[in-house]
């Protein structure tokens, strides 16, 4: 799968430099995620579902 020509999307709470941002893209039943300073470096699949509660869980810190 070519996880390079996705919509990604950043955070629009990044930092104006948008350094140390990861960045989203919508894939069928998975969400991928990259690091936003490098773009073309490695990307993460992850289940939707549990995409879910990493992101609960970041909130409730």
């Amino acid at each position: 799968m070519d996880l390079n020509n996705l919509r990604w999307r950043k955070s629009s709470r990044s930092g104006q430099n948008g350094d140390h941002c990861i960045e989203l893209a919508t894939v069928p039943g998975t969400v991928a995620v990259r690091d936003s300073k490098d773009p073309e470096g490695p990307k993460l699949l992850v289940d939707r579902a549990e995409f879910r509660h990493f992101a609960a869980a970041i909130r409730a810190i």
